[in-house]
């Protein structure tokens, strides 16, 4: 058995990103997606694409091509399904989605932490916490604390 301070693992985080049913998808930020994979930031290890249907519930979105031009965007993803992402992350996913819109669902390795959070493990350490502070809600308070102070 191998002990998890043995196997070099950044931490994983997910992301739901969400379309409103009339602005979906254009694949505009595949290419900024590819380059964080490319220059060894982050490993992608699930990506699926959805639509949520007006009675809530999610069916597969197979989008391949999404500027038209007849070349598939998503080749560079094809085979990113660990498994981790599974049916019951879909249903709640489906619960925070609007009925209409398009979604992407992608788990993915900080593999820039890798080593840093190896050590940590090798140190005896642990992740008890972690969370992300949404950048909108940054914005809206340093916004807040701008006007307060003018």
């Amino acid at each position: 058995m191998v002990a998890d301070t043995d196997i070099e693992l950044g931490p994983i985080d997910y992301l739901v990103v969400e379309w409103s049913g009339d602005r979906p998808p254009t694949g505009q930020a595949l290419p900024m997606l590819a380059d964080l994979v490319d220059r060894g930031i982050i490993r992608i290890l699930d990506l699926r694409f959805v639509q949520v249907q007006a009675d809530g519930s999610l069916a597969g979105l197979d989008i391949s091509d999404f500027d038209g031009d007849g070349a598939n965007d998503l080749l560079v993803f094809e085979g990113a399904t660990s498994g981790l992402l599974d049916d019951e992350d879909l249903a709640e996913a489906a619960r925070t989605l609007t009925p209409g819109s398009a979604a992407a669902l992608l788990v993915y390795e900080n593999t820039w932490a890798a080593p840093f959070a190896t050590a940590l493990r090798k140190g005896g350490a642990q992740l008890v916490a972690g969370g992300r502070i949404p950048v909108n809600a940054l914005i809206a308070q340093l916004d807040a604390l701008e006007q307060t102070s003018a």
